[in-house]
């Protein structure tokens, strides 16, 4: 990992679109532009040629503005101020896009997310690993921003990106993790990083944030973990995103929501084309399931000790690079989170929980 034991953070007044991605480009225009170069390397790597990028990224600008067109006049605002071309920021927020139309097999990594609803009058607790390809250790970074002087996110992000992972002022949380879909296809739509980020800019409930995922027509899949709390109730809900359709999964009988990367709704699970490639998204699935008390502790460390399990333990929710896989497979935990929906607060760990002390957080 990173010498650095903290990740970069970008907090805005700005609230037109534009002049918050211009601020945003023309503040990081340095470390945008290697994120740029790090996913060009990736998209490369996959067997994706440069025009083919160009295409593509351009298709899901398009795609953007028509869907939400703030977030496609940003994404211009951090073109410009970062002194980048329209297309190149627009491949980093397609990512995900990009990957699923190279057909690539076996590129998506690992992330797993847990939350628990403890019952009464007391918030949900919140934890996830997220997982990426190593060479992707510089581009997180942390945003803060205001939409109105009456709603606010936080989020965890990468440069260039629109959203992640994230919360917002309202009480309502998102978490993000991949998964990939037969129906999956190179006709780009929007980008599911755009979903996530319109969740937490437009969304104060569950309903809303289900009602925005399903006006997405979309071309790559992804899970959206949603999680509420309006003082009194928490609640979470998945949704999960493909082209066909957007699934519905929700918490167990004793408030234990847990999602890894496998289609879990009965309307999707038929399509998945990720979990025979990587079966052991089921072994961290159970493996969650079977921590549910510390999943449900009111201390983060507890939760921490849940996911602190590698392939050699079983199940690799905190996940390792291995030097011997080719660099475009070279997958490990950049960041630890939790969500503090109540309190309107993320904390993260820069690393795995396995790296994870009480002093090591850092909390917007």
């Amino acid at each position: 990992m990173s010498a650095t034991s903290t990740f970069p953070t970008f907090t805005s007044a700005q609230m037109i679109a534009v002049d918050r991605g211009r601020e945003l480009g023309a503040t990081w225009r340095t470390e945008i532009w290697a994120s740029f170069a790090a996913y060009l390397e990736l998209f490369q790597a996959f067997g994706a040629t440069a025009d083919q990028v160009r295409s593509w990224s351009m298709r899901a600008i398009d795609r953007l503005a028509e869907w939400a067109p703030d977030l496609a006049d940003e994404i211009a605002g951090v073109a410009g101020g970062a002194s980048l071309k329209l297309w190149q920021v627009g491949a980093i927020n397609a990512r995900t896009e990009i990957i699923a139309a190279a057909r690539v097999a076996g590129a998506a990594t690992e992330c797993s997310t847990a939350v628990a609803l403890p019952g009464g009058k007391r918030p949900p607790r919140t934890i996830q690993t997220w997982d990426w390809n190593e060479r992707m250790r510089e581009t997180p970074v942390l945003l803060v921003y205001d939409l109105n002087p009456d709603h606010s996110v936080r989020g965890l992000s990468e440069f260039g990106m629109v959203g992640k992972i994230g919360v917002n002022s309202a009480g309502l949380g998102v978490h993000f993790n991949i998964l990939r879909h037969a129906s999956d296809h190179e006709r780009i739509g929007v980008p599911v990083h755009a979903v996530a980020r319109r969740i937490l800019d437009e969304a104060t409930d569950i309903e809303q944030a289900e009602e925005i995922a399903r006006s997405a027509d979309l071309s790559a899949s992804t899970v959206l973990t949603v999680v509420t709390f309006d003082g009194a109730r928490g609640r979470v809900r998945g949704l999960e995103l493909s082209p066909s359709g957007v699934g519905v999964v929700n918490a167990d009988d004793d408030g234990l929501y847990v999602h890894t990367n496998h289609f879990l709704d009965p309307s999707l699970s038929d399509g998945d084309t990720l979990a025979p490639e990587r079966p052991n998204t089921y072994d961290r699935m159970k493996h969650l399931r079977e921590r549910a008390g510390e999943l449900g502790s009111d201390d983060l460390m507890d939760r921490v000790e849940a996911m602190r399990c590698h392939t050699d333990d079983g199940a690799p929710v905190c996940a390792h690079a291995s030097p011997d896989d080719p660099f475009e497979l070279r997958s490990e935990t950049l960041a630890t989170v939790s969500l503090d929906v109540a309190g309107f607060r993320l904390s993260v760990h820069r690393g795995g929980p396995c790296q994870v002390t009480a002093d090591t957080w850092q909390t917007i």
